[in-house]
């Protein structure tokens, strides 16, 4: 999805994201990394919510995946980029190059799901991503997904990444606004059971039903 300019970026190549309507955003490659740019309080939250063996789906360069190994949780980090594979597992953490809705280990089985950095939008599609979540998860285990503070309802649009050199395709992405996740966990047979607002960021804790 990503792509060259994804990786190129995650190497050191100053890029953006470009919005359908003309927005320009910045592209928090610092806060991926981890380290002087990282959200550490919210890191540091959302990996207190996740309980026993957990997958973090759209892990880029495994941060959280090594905080939770850090932690002496079980865990694992897919993603597709292989430059972000690389970068987790230089880091200590356990990463699949994959896509997330390909055949993926311990499916059925894992305790939480974690899906942080705005992953529930990928594909412009959360209902998919969440109905993911729900196949992966074990009877009794719970999801641990970030949602947009500052977006009502799902807003799907499509994005593209650019550098001073280089303009990658354009794909879909979805902004998930915390007011429509009881319904949207609903009709993939999850339910809310926590919210947890994390300084301006806000995530939710959605078991199995």
């Amino acid at each position: 999805m990503f792509g060259q300019l994804y990786d190129r970026a995650l190497g050191g190549e100053r890029c953006w994201v470009r919005h359908d309507d003309g927005r320009v955003g910045r592209l928090p490659v610092g806060s991926w990394l981890g380290g002087r740019s990282a959200d550490t309080v919210f890191d540091e939250a959302i990996v207190a919510l996740c309980e026993g063996p957990t997958i973090d789906l759209g892990c880029g360069p495994g941060r959280l995946v090594a905080h939770l190994i850090e932690r002496g949780v079980p865990a694992l980090g897919v993603d597709v980029s292989a430059t972000a594979i690389d970068l987790a597992r230089r880091s200590g953490a356990p990463a699949l190059r994959r896509d997330v809705f390909d055949p993926l280990p311990g499916t059925g089985r894992w305790q939480t799901v974690l899906l942080a950095d705005g992953n529930v939008g990928l594909g412009g599609d959360p209902e998919r991503i969440l109905r993911r979540a729900g196949e992966l998860l074990r009877r009794g285990g719970r999801c641990i997904a970030e949602f947009d503070s500052a977006t009502t309802g799902i807003n799907v649009s499509w994005v593209r990444l650019e550098s001073q050199e280089t303009i990658g395709p354009w794909f879909r992405w979805a902004s998930v606004g915390i007011d429509c996740v009881p319904a949207l966990a609903a009709r993939v047979g999850l339910a809310v059971a926590d919210v947890h607002p994390i300084g301006q960021r806000v995530v939710a804790s959605l078991v199995t039903r």
